[in-house]
Order: structure tokens, then C-alpha cells, then sequence
């Protein structure tokens, strides 16, 4: 039978919804600019990214639906998990009207997620490493396409932080701060809910898990590194 989950919640939770249809496993578009250059034969292509994509499921309704509670399930977004992806999710916002005035009078309609390009393991745990002497560690990108991780430091202190041999990060700690989160993807870095963007000098975009083996290393006082959302695919 077909499924969703909807940012943790199960469609065959909601009662009396059916999902009809599931949209097809794709991968999303690249984004190009394409240069024309006079006196010159063809043009110059250059890759900036991926592009957001919309996945359209159909949905019905059986005996005892109650038409409110669908209708508050899809007002959302989040994260999805598709069940012909049962372990992978994507990150979705519902951004179409549905028609649920069809949906009452013909049980049926269709829905589209608003869907980001990649999408991410919902099996896969942090990686958390005890640093004692150590001065380097390793993490796999077990997804097909490079991943914008989360790393979280401890020490204390000015810590250089390195990628598979390039430095990237100055990290300055002190004595006080403990540990400093730096999520490469919003280019940020935190201490819970605090921003601490001033600890961190360096190069977020470059900091890129290629798939399959990375190494970050390190210099000055580390005594822990957290990695999360290291592997992702399209």
C-alpha cells in the first residue's frame, strides 16, 4: 500500500485518506548559465547548482474520511518521506492549492510538493568522535552527490580546521565557549541557539563532502567532533 510521512506522521494515520499514486524517483535539473561569446564557436556552459523540483502524488478518500484533518495534514511542510523511498527523505513545502472541493465531490485529487533538490538518509546517525590523540578523521559520503555537512568542534582555544588536506576554518573558542556548531550549508555557526559567527573565520562553500571518503583534520585543542548530514543524493 501506498504512503507518506509527512514530518514524522504516517498518512495511514489520517482517516480515510488513500494515496493513489506516488511520484516517479528523478533527479532534479541543473542550473546552468549559458555564455555566447562572439567570434567563438558554441558557447561556455557553467554549472551553479540544482534546482528545486515539484513531485505530484494523488490522493483519495474512502469511507469515514474526515475531509479537516486531510486538509490539515497537507497544510505543510518539513520533510517528506515517499514509500517508494522508504529511506530517504527531502525537504518539501506545499505551495499549490489543492482542490479539495474536487477531493469531496470526486474522492480524488492531486497534491504537489515543492521539493529541494536533494534528498537525505533517514537511517543514517551522527558520527561522533573522541579526540585524544588524534589529528584526523574520517567520514564517508555514502550518497552520490557532494553534501554540505554540520560539524560540531569541543576544545578549546584557535583550532584550524581542514578538508581532505585544504584548510578552511579558523575556529577561535577561548576558554569559555566549549564547542561551536558550523552548519556549511546556511553558512552559519551557533552554540545552541546563539549565533557565533565570530568564532568562525573561513570558507563555508568549500566545505564539501565529496562521496565516498573525506578526511577533516585538525590542529589545536579538539577533544570532540559531531558530523551530521554528511551523505545526501539526488
Amino acid at each position: 500500500m501506498n504512503y507518506i510521512i509527512l514530518n514524522g506522521k504516517s498518512s495511514t494515520d489520517i482517516k480515510g485518506l488513500m494515496i493513489c499514486s506516488l511520484p516517479p524517483i528523478s533527479k532534479p535539473q541543473k542550473r546552468v548559465n549559458v555564455e555566447e561569446i562572439d567570434g567563438v564557436d558554441g558557447d561556455n556552459i557553467t554549472e551553479i547548482g540544482y534546482s528545486a523540483y515539484d513531485k505530484d502524488i494523488e490522493i483519495g478518500l474512502t469511507y469515514n474520511y474526515d475531509v479537516d484533518e486531510v486538509i490539515e495534514y497537507f497544510d505543510s511542510e518539513g520533510i517528506v518521506i515517499f514509500s517508494n523511498e522508504p529511506t530517504k527523505y527531502y525537504k518539501y513545502k506545499i505551495v499549490n492549492q489543492i482542490d479539495f472541493e474536487r477531493l469531496i465531490r470526486f474522492k480524488t485529487a492531486k497534491v504537489t510538493f515543492h521539493i529541494q533538490p536533494f534528498k537525505f538518509s533517514n537511517e543514517e546517525r551522527d558520527k561522533t568522535f573522541n579526540i585524544t590523540t588524534e589529528t584526523e578523521v574520517q567520514v564517508r559520503n555514502n550518497g552520490n552527490v557532494y553534501s554540505k555537512p554540520i560539524v560540531t568542534i569541543y576544545g578549546t582555544g584557535t583550532i584550524n580546521l581542514s578538508l581532505n588536506g585544504e584548510q578552511l576554518f579558523i575556529i577561535n573558542l577561548g576558554e569559555d565557549e566549549e564547542y561551536v556548531t558550523i552548519d556549511t550549508d546556511k553558512l552559519e555557526a551557533y552554540k545552541g541557539l546563539v549565533l557565533k559567527n565570530r568564532l568562525v573565520t573561513g570558507n563555508y562553500d568549500n566545505f564539501r563532502l565529496k562521496a565516498g571518503k573525506n578526511i577533516i583534520s585538525f590542529t589545536g585543542t579538539v577533544t570532540k567532533i559531531i558530523v551530521s548530514k554528511y551523505s545526501r543524493w539526488i
